[in-house]
């Protein structure tokens, strides 16, 4: 590992070099690409200089220690070179962690997909609930969010979303956050007041480029028809939305939300295109990446990940036996203490397979 991280910081300081010489800083394609790959590095060189600096550190206490009779300096620096041990320990697992394989995903926008599972109206609300919470995240993280097609309920529930979140590292954060959702509470609707147990199912997908998934247009069937819902004078009087069907796979994609058939179609194709690299990935490694009916489920109340209890104001994620009493929070998009923890929990698995 020491050699590795050694030859990584040795790139580092080449790519320092060159940053700083004229004739890369006059071409501006070689500039940023050297540029990108110098703050990719910067963490792990970072920590990895934090890291020596305390192995040194640790080496002089220790030889400090060899060479003094004063027993209360002594016993300061049996303190000291213990609480540089716990720090080498964290920083060695810090660098282990860094040194995992990348997600080639990680860094692209995301493709969410909300529908309501079981618990009818209740379900509908509540899928309302977490587009809302997945949007408050987005804009406290500076993403944008653009909405694709939709299908509301009566009172205001959403039978199904799906919608893009444009950003920087976006599927890094919320890959975790597929899986059925279920919650439990006093529904408006419930004259009662019994509590209800109700689903819904979130999927996401990381986007794809279009050099990844080539589409051949003869393998797509294109249907133009009225909008319907939400949406101004054009609606049911302008063929815009678009539905398209993926005759290979069968895959099936509608898009309504833009006014501009152009834009629809342009929309439904960038739903196609994640929902067939998630199954190319699928193919290649089936175990690694999952299926796309282990990710969503069946909307069944049983197939959970995360139970939200507004009884009792607490968010619990099974996966990880983590249970927050934070669910005003959470519902109102500040998710990073939930992801913070399933990004350990899943980072600490994945390097109990490299070890």
């Amino acid at each position: 590992m020491l050699e590795k991280l050694q030859s990584l910081e040795d790139k580092y300081n080449d790519l320092t070099e060159l940053l700083s010489k004229p004739e890369v800083i006059n071409d501006q394609s070689k500039f940023q690409k050297y540029a990108k790959a110098h703050a990719e590095l910067n963490l792990i060189v970072s920590t990895f200089i934090e890291y020596k600096k305390v192995l040194q550190q640790a080496e002089e206490a220790r030889q400090m220690l060899s060479e003094n009779n004063d027993e209360e300096f002594k016993q300061m620096l049996l303190e000291e070179i213990e609480d540089l041990q716990n720090k080498k320990i964290s920083l060695e697992h810090q660098l282990k962690v860094l040194l995992l394989p990348k997600d080639p995903n990680d860094e692209k926008s995301v493709i969410m997909e909300i529908r309501a599972g079981t618990g009818g109206e209740e379900a509908a609300l509540f899928a309302q609930d977490l587009f809302r919470m997945y949007s408050r995240y987005a804009e406290i993280n500076g993403w944008k969010i653009d909405i694709m097609d939709s299908n509301y309920t009566d009172i205001g529930g959403i039978k199904e979303i799906i919608f893009v979140i444009d950003g920087q590292g976006v599927y890094s954060k919320l890959k975790y956050e597929s899986g059925v959702h279920r919650v439990q509470r006093i529904p408006s609707t419930e004259s009662g007041g019994r509590i209800h147990t109700s689903a819904a199912t979130v999927a996401v997908l990381p986007e794809a480029e279009e050099v990844e998934v080539e589409i051949d247009p003869n393998d797509l069937r294109i249907d133009v028809y009225c909008s319907s819902g939400p949406g101004g004078q054009s609606v049911n009087t302008t063929q815009s939305a678009v539905r398209i069907t993926h005759i290979p796979t069968g895959l099936v994609v509608t898009c309504q939300d833009e006014k501009s058939q152009h834009k629809n179609k342009a929309q439904a194709l960038r739903v196609l295109r994640a929902r067939l690299k998630e199954i190319m990935e699928e193919e290649k490694n089936a175990e690694l990446a999952g299926t796309r009916k282990s990710q969503v489920g069946s909307g069944d109340r049983s197939e959970r990940i995360r139970t939200y209890n507004f009884p009792q104001g607490r968010v619990s994620d099974h996966r990880i036996n983590l249970t927050l009493h934070k669910l005003d929070m959470v519902l109102a998009g500040q998710l990073d203490e939930i992801i913070e923890a399933l990004t350990t929990y899943f980072q600490t698995e994945l390097l109990k397979k490299v070890e």
